[in-house]
């Protein structure tokens, strides 16, 4: 069989790790011709070493357009824009968020990336929030059925300890992975929590971007880490802290999960994959500093729930698929697509027809409250014209 990911480009976000993972243990264990394909013209924007090619070859779109592959599958909703360049017998999407939700309300982006949550292809995803939000989409999951194959992690990197060490008396050891200014991480916010701590603690934040990072409210910065370093890390903490908006299925508190971290989270969408609130990890509310600072007091305070809490959460690691188990569970759906039906384009018609009327009904009410806000400046600068106020127009012009 062959399968070509179409990704933007070759970097360490937009899940682009979780493809380049899965296409190489398809080359590698399954001996299927699995490939990657660049829409961008920009090739390479990280490492390749980092992000683990192995022998996966990397083309570019125009590579492939006198060629034919089984199944072509669109990683991110800007990828779907392209993906009919590939000859193909299917046509697949790799959802793991639903990508409108990065962009502003009344921003182009966000209306289009909606709409390709409706393309006529078969859809794959992550985290059963997003199966049950695509499959609601097309009328229910009686008429349209998403294929779920949860994400695995790497036991060997991120391997499960036999014994958890409790801390006893040590400073209760946070670690925040993130880059801070971005809004929907909550890193700002998980920084400014470890901050009002009344215990001892040591924050680390580990960031990619050190210049994004710096002046961090933390006691030290680390990154770019390797996935390796990362599973070090992660067995030296106690509490991974992740106040994210939003998620598809997030994966730093699993990955702390097995190497004996608890967590404290938001309930972002995702988290209940694997958090259960109380038993291996603590929920907190959004927009609630003082809360999630409680929360961390407590741990600090009381190390016996730590502890229970990090093991429980060894307990959840150990029974979580590993990236083999996963890209086991994706190459089965694969064949699946490939040897079942087209998708039926009638309910995604409807939906994408939907998203239109949505986005030129916003566009609509934009453009009425910008006329609206262009006649009551008309007439502020009319009044401004008139008698007396001259002397204050032309101060306020001074002043500028």
């Amino acid at each position: 069989m062959r399968v070509a990911f179409l990704i933007p480009a070759l970097d360490l976000f937009g899940g682009v790790g979780v493809v380049v993972g899965h296409a190489r243990r398809l080359r590698e264990r399954h001996g299927v011709d699995a490939m990657l394909v660049l829409t961008r013209a920009d090739r390479a924007t990280a490492d390749e070493g980092r992000l683990g090619l192995g022998g996966v070859p990397v083309l570019e779109l125009s590579a492939l357009r006198d060629q034919h592959v089984d199944v072509a599958v669109a990683t991110w909703w800007e990828t779907t824009l392209q993906l009919h360049d590939v000859p193909a017998d299917r046509y697949a999407y790799f959802v793991q968020s639903m990508e409108d939700r990065f962009y502003g309300q009344d921003t182009p982006q966000r209306a289009a990336a909606a709409m390709t949550h409706t393309l006529p292809v078969a859809m794959i995803t992550e985290a059963r929030w997003i199966a049950s939000q695509l499959e609601e989409l097309r009328g229910g999951p009686e008429r349209f059925r998403v294929h779920y194959v949860r994400n695995g992690i790497d036991k060997r990197v991120f391997a499960i300890p036999d014994v958890v060490t409790p801390n006893v008396d040590g400073p209760l050891r946070v670690l925040v992975e993130g880059r801070p200014g971005v809004a929907f991480k909550g890193v700002d916010e998980a920084l400014a929590a470890a901050a009002a701590m009344r215990e001892p603690a040591q924050v680390t934040l580990v960031c990619a971007d050190r210049a994004a990072a710096e002046g961090a409210r933390a006691d030290r910065v680390l990154g770019p880490l390797s996935h390796a370093e990362m599973a070090e890390l992660y067995g030296q903490t106690d509490v991974v802290l992740k106040l994210a908006r939003v998620e598809g299925m997030a994966g730093p508190p699993l990955e702390g999960f097995h190497r004996g971290a608890t967590c404290i989270t938001t309930p972002v969408t995702g988290h209940d994959e694997y958090i259960a609130d109380g038993r291996n990890a603590l929920l907190t509310s959004f927009d609630d500093e003082r809360g999630t600072s409680r929360l961390l007091d407590l741990l600090a305070r009381d190390r016996r729930l730590l502890h229970e809490l990090r093991v429980s959460a060894v307990r959840t690691a150990r029974a979580w698929p590993s990236t083999e188990q996963s890209t086991a569970m994706l190459l089965l759906t694969l064949r699946r697509i490939v040897a079942g039906p087209s998708p039926d384009p009638t309910g995604a018609a409807a939906g994408m027809a939907a998203d239109v009327r949505m986005t030129m009904q916003r566009h609509e009410a934009s453009a009425r409250d910008h006329e609206r806000l262009q006649v009551r400046m008309n007439r502020i600068e009319s009044l401004l014209s008139r008698g007396p106020l001259k002397v204050v127009r032309k101060r306020l012009a001074g002043r500028r």
